[in-house]
């Protein structure tokens, strides 16, 4: 009882695709094949009542993504009823093998009552078929075979995604954990600033009240800053887990790619503007998207000698460009867990980060942050 409850509250997959060109495309061709069919088949019976149906079902191709439930209904629904109209004459052109796709994207797309319901539908259409169907009971197997075979391949593909999913979720969590702990880094120091700067006052108040004033202006421009990676910390998503307290590399640490790794790519490091004042959390940022950019690319840039790290900070951000000479990609197109990683924590911080090939030849990873780090 629970399993078949929880089948009945299978929820619909996420991001159904919606109409696509080739499903325009499909839909020509066979609009195409099926006259052409019956006119090359003289012998098929009720062969005008048979094209007929098939071109009038073939809309249903167009919405059996979004609407998987009606369109099985429709297009099982009718070919149940046709030999009952046509006295025992099933629709037995080639062509009905399109509507294979419905039972398939009803098992893909559809959620948990539609897939119960759709079944019961396609089960009431092999009864009749059965019935008063085709005469040769080989051929009406041979037939039956087919349906289990997409729906099995239905479900691999549902499940495979959502896989899928949860493994890229899971890069997503881990990244958000390690921006947490490098954004609890950098409140820590903002505060342990603020407190530094309130004992000074203290001790000077009486003597310098002048100096008392400037560190109640510091405090204030540290409080400013550690509101700011509060508010980024809060947006965060992290484990009820202690946080790594280590101190967060941050851009100038970048020079230490520099020189040549175990795989045998020399890394060159160039970094120019002011990297002075830029936010803790984008600074530790831009440390980690190169890091996992030349790691990504000693790993998997095929035949490359030379990795090239170039950071540029300038009034309103700071930039990152990772990029080889290898053959190709890294082996890890836009869709690659670490490339999410990469993508998340940009996100995070209100700036972008990006991979793609390169101009040339290579792999190429960009990225752009805001100096304050305030993400949206």
């Amino acid at each position: 009882m629970h399993l078949l409850r929880s089948v009945w509250d299978e929820p619909r997959p996420p991001a159904a695709p919606a109409r696509v060109w080739r499903d325009w495309a499909l839909v020509a061709v066979l609009a195409v094949l099926i006259p052409v069919e019956a006119l090359l088949r003289p012998e098929l019976p009720a062969r005008i009542p048979t094209t007929a149906l098939l071109l009038a079902l073939l809309p249903t191709l167009l919405w059996r993504r979004t609407r998987p439930l009606p369109a099985v209904a429709v297009a099982f629904g009718a070919t149940t009823l046709f030999p009952l109209v046509t006295g025992g004459a099933g629709a037995e052109s080639y062509a009905t093998a399109y509507l294979l796709f419905l039972p398939y994207a009803l098992v893909r797309w559809g959620s948990g009552r539609e897939i119960t319901l759709g079944s019961t539908i396609i089960a009431i259409k092999i009864l009749v078929w059965f019935a008063v169907g085709p005469a040769e009971l080989e051929d009406a197997l041979a037939g039956l075979a087919v349906l289990p075979t997409v729906t099995a391949l239905g479900l691999a593909f549902r499940y495979r995604s959502r896989a899928r999913q949860r493994e890229l979720d899971g890069v997503r969590l881990r990244e958000r954990e390690r921006l947490a702990r490098d954004l609890h880094d950098t409140v820590a120091h903002h505060v342990s600033a603020m407190a530094i700067r309130a004992q000074a006052g203290l001790a000077t108040s009486a003597a310098d009240p002048g100096a008392a004033a400037d560190a109640l202006r510091l405090i204030e421009a540290e409080a400013a800053r550690a509101l700011a990676e509060m508010r980024a910390m809060v947006r965060v998503l992290r484990r009820g887990e202690p946080a790594d307290l280590a101190p967060s590399p941050g851009i100038r640490d970048v020079t230490d790619f520099a020189g040549r790794g175990r795989g045998g790519a020399e890394v060159a490091v160039e970094i120019t503007g002011d990297v002075a004042d830029v936010a803790p959390s984008v600074d530790a940022a831009v440390y980690r998207l190169a890091q996992e950019s030349v790691t990504n690319a000693r790993r998997h840039a095929r035949h490359a000698r030379r990795i090239e790290v170039r950071v540029d900070a300038d009034a309103d951000a700071v930039h990152l460009r990772v990029s080889d000479d290898g053959d190709g990609g890294t082996g890890q197109g836009p869709a690659g867990y670490g490339i999410a990683g990469m993508v998340e924590r940009a996100g995070l911080l209100g700036g972008i980060c990006a991979a793609g090939p390169g101009p040339g030849r290579g792999w190429t990873v960009t990225a752009t942050l805001p100096r304050s780090g305030t993400g949206a």
